[in-house]
């Protein structure tokens, strides 16, 4: 295959990365869904129904392959993580704030993300035990009242004095 077919077709080399990273990454695409309205429920349970979705993903061998490699490739590439900031930013974290009906939804939407993230690099990427073999449900019932709280308590930020 000639290499001006590709670039042709598919654009430059972060193009080609970001495609890549939106097909793996479609199934936490869904998570603003949740979300978006107060989702199935409103917004009682919603940090169970993020924390459950997203250890779905991950548990999930055929969605957890693709995602190691693209987190891995961030962390350690700065085009890779550029490239993966813009996806994460614009179709997951503004979608999930945009649908969240409380003051400083992208500061809780980042919280939250940065508690998911945690466990991600601790559980799949770095494999900490206990974590990396505990049992999803109990990660979950673990996780989600502080993804609740942040994502619906009255004020997340602490009173300055």
């Amino acid at each position: 295959m000639d290499p001006a077919l590709v670039h042709h077709y598919f654009g430059t080399k972060e193009q080609i990365f970001g495609a890549a990273i939106e097909i793996s990454f479609a199934p936490a695409l869904s998570l603003p869904d949740l979300v978006a309205a107060g989702g199935a429920g409103g917004v009682d349970g919603m940090g169970e129904r993020v924390a459950r979705l997203m250890l779905q993903i991950w548990e999930n061998p055929a969605t957890r392959d693709p995602l190691l490699a693209i987190v891995r490739s961030a962390v350690s590439n700065e085009t890779a993580a550029a490239v993966f900031r813009g996806l994460v930013s614009r179709r997951v974290l503004a979608r999930l704030a945009g649908g969240l009906d409380m003051p400083d939804a992208d500061f809780r939407v980042q919280l939250a993300a940065s508690q998911l993230v945690g466990i991600v690099m601790l559980r799949y990427i770095v494999k900490v035990e206990p974590l990396a073999s505990a049992d999803p449900d109990d990660v979950v019932a673990m996780v989600a009242p502080t993804l609740q709280r942040y994502l619906t308590a009255e004020d997340v930020r602490p009173k300055r004095s």
